[in-house]
């Protein structure tokens, strides 16, 4: 039997931004917090590297400006990265103030109460300013946040929780636009429960599962920039996909990735040979930003007809390499892989969706009543590329900022109320789940294949077509059966895929992430692609 529920603030998706939000709401507020999986499904456990931020005295703002729009081929909009960089030190202190156990140092960092904190540098920086906790920074601050949520008893944490979609005034055809909560797969009953409240918060992550290989969890799929378009939301720039150059290669090490940290303490990239090639494509070397350095090795992989390269920081002292990335030295051990002694063999992967749903500085979307925070929107901070740790820092500013939008408005938006049921009154059970597990597959491959590292016209053009095909079979299947996580998982990103084809087609240039044979130039002047639902 579904169920219905009311909350003063439901937020879809349980990582650094959705905790970040729900942590800084008054505590007098019902907020819902919902997990797809786990709670520690999401991409935050797994980020390795750190938090960039202004907090050494010799670094500043206008330095960790420069450095982001530099990185960002031309596309970043500085007002979104001056208010991210000028917010970032205070969002730091918040951390810390949380408990996050970042990493000390007395040679490199910056002192805070008495302490000092090693920063450490990465690609596309010209400081170091990179905050971390040694090389597992994401998980960190992930269980410090998590353990801060549940202390507060106005924070629902739900787990099993698959958000199917948004509920809006025009979707159940009502005079206005206003969202109004949303449509939730309780997976431990297989019911789908109505969740109404006053404000509503995307913080679903990216949408890398789209590609074959990605160094994201399974739970990545555009789930909430494909809510948000249904429901009537802009997109913008879902043509920047950044590969992470160094995913580690190995039969039966599933998306893990090797931090850009290793790079920054001296690791040098080299083919198969012992050969180094990153002086030939930038004079930055292992420090170029990460577009420039995943098509330096995909090249490389093609032009020699090799699997992989290899990652080697095995020229620096063991204990230092241990002290500094136990993670990634542990993991690699597992597979036989003692990187004080060897190199690391490596891949690109797909790693971060750069578009999103379109917001301003609250997180406000076209929709009202709707935010977005995190990965699945929009700011206009990482442009056409993203740099190196600004990721976590835009969840921690942008859901500081939702929270105190929503805080302001609680005197102008009541609950909603009469909120229909879910309608499963014309679906029967699939006996036919083959066809999610196929679909699931040909779209995966599809987008590495045809909308990857590198593109072309044509690419793109059969991408389309294979695209549509999907979207009308699984739009019909998605008619006749009723929903499960693997069918909601698909639909959202058969919907993304389309998206981010759409928006590769109209960009006749070659401008960061997205690179083109057939317009290898970069035009004269940068646009955003946006694409609208209306």
């Amino acid at each position: 039997m579904s169920q219905q529920f009311q909350h003063d603030v439901l937020v879809i998706g349980s990582g650094a931004a959705g905790l970040s939000l729900a942590l800084n709401l008054p505590g007098h507020l019902r907020i819902a917090v919902l997990s797809k999986g786990d709670l520690a499904n999401g991409s935050t456990f797994w980020a390795q590297g750190g938090v960039a931020a202004v907090l050494d005295n010799t670094d500043t703002v206008q330095s960790h400006v420069e450095d982001t729009l530099n990185a960002g081929g031309g596309l970043c909009h500085e007002d979104a990265v001056r208010f991210t960089v000028e917010h970032s030190r205070e969002a730091i202190e918040w951390l810390i103030e949380q408990g996050v156990p970042f990493t000390r140092d007395e040679q490199h960092g910056v002192e805070d109460g008495g302490f000092e904190f090693h920063l450490t540098r990465e690609g596309g920086h010209s400081h170091r300013r990179i905050i971390h906790a040694a090389d597992a920074t994401g998980a960190a601050i992930f269980k410090t946040l998590l353990e801060q949520a549940r202390r507060r008893p106005n924070i629902e944490l739900l787990e099993q929780r698959v958000a199917v979609d948004l509920i809006t005034e025009r979707r159940l055809g009502l005079d206005g636009e206003r969202c109004l909560g949303a449509y939730v797969l309780d997976r431990n009953t297989g019911e789908v429960d109505t969740f109404g409240a006053r404000f509503t918060v995307l913080a679903t992550g990216g949408a890398a599962k789209v590609y074959l290989y990605t160094s994201n969890p399974d739970g990545a799929c555009g789930d909430g920039i494909a809510m948000a378009w249904r429901a009537g939301c802009r997109v913008a720039n879902l043509e920047f996909n950044q590969f992470h150059p160094t995913c580690l290669y190995h039969p039966q090490a599933k998306s893990f990735l090797v931090t850009e940290a290793l790079r920054g303490e001296g690791a040098l990239l080299r083919l198969p040979n012992g050969e180094r090639f990153m002086p030939r494509f930038d004079p930055r070397e292992e420090l170029a930003p990460r577009d420039i350095v995943a098509r330096a090795i995909d090249h490389e992989m093609k032009r020699l007809g090799v699997d992989c390269v290899y990652l080697d920081i095995s020229h620096k002292p063991a204990e230092f390499i241990k002290a500094h990335f136990p993670t990634v030295y542990e993991r690699c051990l597992t597979f036989g892989i003692d990187i004080t002694r060897q190199p690391i063999p490596v891949v690109p992967a797909a790693h971060y969706t750069c578009g999103g749903v379109m917001v301003d500085e609250r997180g406000h979307t076209d929709v009202p009543g709707l935010y977005a925070i995190g990965e699945t929107s929009f700011t206009g901070l990482h442009g056409a590329n993203r740099m190196a740790s600004n990721s976590l820092l835009e969840c921690f500013v942008y859901g500081r900022a939702a929270a105190a939008d929503i805080e302001a408005m609680l005197g102008e938006v009541g609950m909603p109320t009469a909120l229909p049921c879910w309608d499963a009154s014309q679906v029967t059970d699939s006996d036919e789940d083959v066809i999610i597990a196929h679909n699931w597959d040909e779209l995966r491959r599809f987008m590495w294949d045809y909308v990857g590292i590198v593109r072309t016209s044509k690419r793109l053009q059969r991408a389309e077509h294979r695209v549509r095909l999907l979207l009308d079979e699984i739009d019909e299947f998605y008619s006749n059966y009723k929903v499960s996580r693997d069918l909601i998982e698909l639909r959202n990103l058969a919907q993304v895929a389309e998206l981010m084809i759409r928006s590769a087609m109209q960009r006749k240039e070659s401008r960061g992430l997205h690179y083109t044979l057939d317009y290898p130039a970069m035009l004269p002047e940068a646009m955003d692609t946006i694409l609208s639902p209306r």
